[in-house]
């Protein structure tokens, strides 16, 4: 048998190495952002950014996204740990919620087996129901990405927590993991209940084992939006796909200008892949406006939050949630609910 002590040490060796294996997942898996094919995509596209940039100017403009004073920056340091930490923290906090799916599924099935009785769909090809079910699932999870990153602006205790990752002040592929753990989870539930709500929906409507089409093993809708240059979304490349493509798909121009702290630009380009959403929300901004004449032209944005510039884990984890718990909303609710009812005192008028 073990002694307390040795549990404790075995139990964190194997945490160390799920951590590890996480960290190296980043890098193999094509459902990750940092997976060596989009890294090696990304520099194609930065090498064509740069080169049109020297034909134009004739001067080499990769201090902008490379200097030390991007990569070595007080801020580029910090994503570096909360990315670190944060893959530690996600095996507690997120991977139970990966469970979940399944019940969700079944429950759905259940759900609309008992209101609507078994579906009328028989006999749908394999190629259709892969199809249908590939572009439901992208679409509800690209809103659903939308919707929440919406509310996380929209709502004071969310924002609180959602500024960490806007108070980056420089830009590098590495910032899209700056997110702060209760983000973490909001997110990883949004995808839970997504993959649970779409799975339950299509086995209840073909009766079928689903499958999505899929390059390499990421959802063919991911493939290619992280092939094209999603690692450019966060970091000081400005890359723009013209003002027609940008009325569907985000740019990481676009994408760097939600960032920006200039007023104009707040609450601006909610969206992951797809515009459509933005139009609809009347909160699409393309690059060519900020940009000007040029789609190309750097606007040099300045980046970060005004009120909150945290140097280290401390600050980053623990302000937010200050912030959050004094926001109105909550600090109205807690109050209400920590304060005890008060009975009103009448005083009676004495008869003379």
């Amino acid at each position: 048998m073990f002694s307390e002590i040795e549990f404790g040490l075995l139990w964190n060796i194997e945490w160390l190495q799920q951590a590890a294996t996480s960290f190296l997942n980043h890098l193999t898996n094509p459902n990750k952002r940092l997976f060596w094919g989009y890294s090696l995509a990304t520099l194609v596209f930065v090498a064509i950014v740069y080169w049109l940039e020297y034909k134009r100017t004739g001067q080499w403009q990769w201090r902008r996204a490379f200097g030390r004073d991007v990569l070595l920056s007080t801020s580029s340091k910090l994503d570096v740990k909360i990315w670190l930490l944060n893959i530690g923290i996600k095996l507690w906090l997120i991977a139970p919620l990966l469970i979940a799916v399944a019940p969700v599924a079944i429950s759905v099935n259940n759900g609309l087996n008992f209101v609507f009785g078994p579906s009328a769909f028989k006999g749908v090809s394999d190629s259709t129901v892969m199809l249908t079910f590939t572009l439901v699932l992208f679409l509800l999870d690209d809103f659903s990405r939308f919707f929440l990153h919406w509310l996380m602006h929209k709502v004071p205790a969310l924002w609180a927590i959602h500024k960490l990752h806007h108070s980056a002040e420089v830009l590098t592929p590495i910032t899209v993991y700056r997110t702060h753990p209760i983000e973490s989870w909001l997110y990883a539930t949004r995808l839970m209940l997504v993959n649970g709500i779409t799975i339950g929906l299509g086995v209840y409507l073909f009766s079928a084992q689903l499958s999505f089409y899929d390059i390499a093993g990421a959802n063919v809708g991911v493939f290619i939006f992280n092939l094209f240059a999603a690692n450019l979304r966060h970091s000081q490349v400005w890359l723009s796909w013209g003002t027609r493509v940008e009325n569907w798909f985000i740019s990481p121009a676009q994408h760097q200008i939600h960032h920006s702290q200039a007023i104009e630009h707040h609450d601006k380009n909610f969206g992951s892949a797809l515009a459509v959403w933005d139009r609809l929300f009347g909160t699409l901004v393309s690059a060519k406006s900020v940009s000007g004449h040029h789609s190309q032209t750097d606007p040099k944005l300045t980046f970060g939050v005004s009120d909150f510039s945290p140097s280290n884990i401390w600050q980053a984890y623990v302000s937010p949630c200050k912030d959050a718990v004094t926001s109105s909303f909550l600090s109205t609710l807690l109050t209400k609910l920590l304060t005890r009812p008060q009975t009103k005192n009448v005083s009676k008028a004495r008869k003379v």
